[in-house]
């Protein structure tokens, strides 16, 4: 049997974290950007809503002026349900810490998290989820500069699982034009960028062609599929609609 008191506390504790949560909106200490988003918020908002708010918040991120995301607060409202407003395709890279990039928190957007940003049936299955199901309005894939992934598929790694991870990408690299042949190597960052950009139009272009329920959701405007490439060090992030 629980100990009656432990239960008292606990309860006791959720609802005045719940109440502080309830009073930063209502008050407006937590802008609606910030604030949990809810189901009407998600449903009132369009696909070109909710990119113009991550192209916002990761203006914010590269200025170095992110959002109090007033963690604790976000936690407890978003524990009943969740309403996200998008689903992000980004690199494993463990320097694009996605919410972060984008000035999200707690409840504002799902993310597929994989070497080199490619796709494949479950990442897929996972953006019909988030959109048919969940409700998100947008579908990014991210990649990211001087991608490992990018490399290993240039230079041709072979390496176990790895393999047939990489061979995704190589699509891309055959299609990128423009390079003499000796410039065509890991060590010319333009021909890695060039392929980097190559290889999330083709993973987008796959997954419109893999996904006949995203396809129809974006052909009646219901949510877009775009992409975009993040720089490192300076933190902003080309969108590619």
């Amino acid at each position: 049997m629980p100990n009656p008191e432990k239960m008292r506390q606990y309860l006791t504790a959720f609802l005045a974290t719940l109440t502080v949560a309830v009073a930063l909106v209502m008050f407006g200490l937590v802008s609606p950007s910030i604030a949990q988003v809810s189901a009407e918020r998600q449903q009132s908002l369009t696909p070109d809503d909710v990119l113009k708010s991550l192209k916002e918040g990761n203006e914010r991120y590269a200025d170095g002026k992110v959002s109090d995301q007033k963690i604790t607060a976000r936690r407890v409202a978003s524990a009943p349900s969740q309403h996200p407003k998008a689903v992000i395709l980004s690199c494993l890279d463990s320097r694009v810490p996605v919410e972060l990039v984008f000035d999200m928190g707690i409840g504002d957007v799902f993310v597929g998290r994989v070497a080199g940003n490619v796709q494949d049936t479950d990442q897929i299955g996972s953006m019909e989820f988030a959109t048919k199901v969940a409700g998100a309005r947008l579908v990014m894939v991210l990649g990211h500069q001087r991608c490992g992934a990018v490399v290993g598929a240039i230079n041709k790694v072979e390496l176990g699982n790895l393999t047939s991870l990489l061979a995704k990408i190589r699509p891309a690299v055959e299609a990128v034009t423009g390079f003499e042949p000796d410039q065509r190597n890991s060590n010319n960052e333009a021909f890695v960028e060039a392929v980097t950009k190559q290889s999330v139009k083709l993973t987008i272009a796959s997954i419109r062609k893999g996904s006949p329920i995203l396809t129809e959701l974006e052909k009646s405007g219901q949510i877009k599929i775009v992409g975009g490439i993040y720089d490192l060090k300076s933190g902003k992030v080309e969108f590619i609609d």
